[in-house]
């Protein structure tokens, strides 16, 4: 029954791109917007449902809509612009010697139907709605959600919202679907299918590479797009800690602790040296922590993995806690921070994993060489911070460059969580934070995921797509005897 299922939906969403791709990147645009308005026009139905199935705040939720919606509208102005498809013209030279130099005019193109795997932390602006769907549409594929199992209700109301503009665009029904399935069966049939030409995934390190796998082994192997976690190293050189223990401490805090931490962006490894300033940092750490309140994960699997791993951290001979928040109420995910020299963690690679949840292990350095080797040692991550005053990046250069090897995003004197939805934001980083550093899961590049490059030689202008034609409104790319420039064919 899944599977037929699958195979129907799957081979609608075929029939659905021969006609979605044709669409200008005005109706794009059009249809994009009214997918947000209609998800607004849920209102506060599907705040109550995002709030009983995932116990998020309701501040948090309507924050989530705000950007989900706003995802969708940034894709719907770079649609409309249109030079995201890097129309790009090399002018024919019939007088080239010793050869004719040929005309050639490149493109970008949907690639076909995309599976996108919504994400259990956010029930909104990474699922159903989230920025992998706004992607993927945009670049004029048609898309197949497989719901996530923590907030099914959630993912229903927003599919009907995106049915609904489907309907009033006018456009082929299987352009957007929803298959939900609280086993693995159902991805793993989507992924295997012909059909599928793309996969976006947000979740565990094990759930990714099962999908990258499944992709690998098909008859035509599939590019899957999965973001798998990462510790987000939180690096504070002496000079910042000396100066600033106390103010560091509460940054660092208030990230670990936001949203029960339950970010891929969380901050879950510190790196620091035993230096002045580091006391006064301990007393700050454990006294805020102490007073951390206990908080709701967004799914009882999530807190019994989170409680799991944090047990696995604890038990381990090198790991001391530093502090624990206390609770009585075992449903609830309990903040904490434990500590371990530079030495054993270099030494001992299970102490990398990450512990999604409110957790950050403290590796204590004895000097910046051992903060070197500790940075050297990891793996890839999505962010990498660094606490330090301007007098301390410029010497210490190497060790920004080596940070900068390991990671999508490096912040300065910040905190990792927190996700700008912007064009030069990169949400994604070397492996095994994802399967392909290149891309971006957030922001308007998000969007080259889902397309590829293709070539027109020698065609006549009104065979070309309208991007390539002469007459182009929109700035494209043109050489003239290899020399670029930006700017309209007359």
């Amino acid at each position: 029954m899944l599977e037929a299922q699958v195979d129907k939906t799957m081979k609608a969403a075929t029939e659905a791109f021969t006609t979605f791709r044709r669409l200008s990147g005005k109706e794009r645009g059009t249809f994009l917007r009214m997918i947000g308005e209609e998800i607004k026009n849920l209102g506060d139905e599907l705040i109550h449902t995002v709030a009983t199935e995932s116990f998020l705040p309701e501040g948090r939720i309507r924050g989530e809509l705000a950007r989900t919606v706003g995802q969708l509208n940034k894709f719907a102005e770079l649609v409309e612009e249109g030079s995201w498809r890097e129309a790009t013209i090399d002018i024919e030279n019939p007088a080239r010697e010793p050869l004719p130099k040929p005309d050639l005019r490149r493109l970008l193109v949907p690639l076909g139907p995309v599976v996108v795997f919504g994400a259990g932390n956010f029930p909104l602006a990474f699922s159903t709605a989230g920025g992998d769907t706004a992607s993927a549409l945009a670049g004029g594929n048609p898309v197949v959600v497989k719901g996530h199992p923590a907030h099914p209700k959630t993912g229903e109301l927003v599919a009907k919202a995106i049915s609904s503009a489907v309907k009033k665009s006018d456009l082929h029904p299987s352009t957007f679907a929803m298959i939900q399935d609280a086993n693995y069966e159902a991805g793993k049939l989507l992924v295997e299918h012909h059909a599928t030409k793309a996969v976006a995934f947000t979740g565990s390190m094990r759930g990714g590479m099962a999908l990258v796998q499944l992709a690998a082994k098909r008859k035509e192997p599939i590019p899957v797009f999965a973001e798998m976690g990462s510790i987000n190293p939180f690096v504070i050189l002496p000079e910042k800690l000396e100066k600033e223990p106390s103010e560091t401490a509460t940054k660092l805090i208030a990230s670990v602790n936001l949203g029960a931490g339950q970010f891929c962006t969380n901050p879950g490894l510190v790196i620091t040296t035993r230096t002045k300033g580091f006391k006064t940092f301990i007393k700050e750490i454990t006294r805020q922590i102490q007073a951390s309140a206990s908080n709701h994960m967004f799914s009882e699997s999530v807190l019994r993995n989170y409680k799991l791993n944090a047990q696995k951290m604890f038990e381990q001979t090198e790991i001391s806690i530093i502090a624990r928040g206390e609770s009585t109420d075992n449903k609830l995910a309990t903040p904490a921070i434990a500590t371990v020299s530079a030495a054993d963690f270099i030494r001992k690679p299970e102490l990398h994993e990450e512990v999604f949840g409110p957790f950050s292990l403290l590796v204590v350095c004895e000097n910046f060489s051992e903060i070197t080797n500790v940075v050297k040692c990891l793996k890839g991550q999505l962010t990498a911070t660094i606490h330090a005053t301007e007098s301390e990046l410029l010497e210490n250069g190497e060790l920004v460059e080596n940070l900068l090897e390991k990671c999508g995003r490096l912040l300065l004197n910040g905190v990792p969580t927190g996700v700008e939805v912007s064009a030069a934001m990169q949400h994604g980083g070397p492996f095994p934070a994802t399967s392909d550093s290149r891309f971006t899961s957030v922001g308007v590049n998000a969007i080259k995921r889902f397309v590829r490059p293709v070539c027109y030689q020698d065609f006549p202008e009104h065979l070309l797509p309208m991007e390539l034609q002469n007459t182009n409104p929109l700035n494209i790319w043109r050489t003239v005897d290899n020399k670029w420039t930006k700017e309209a064919i007359n």
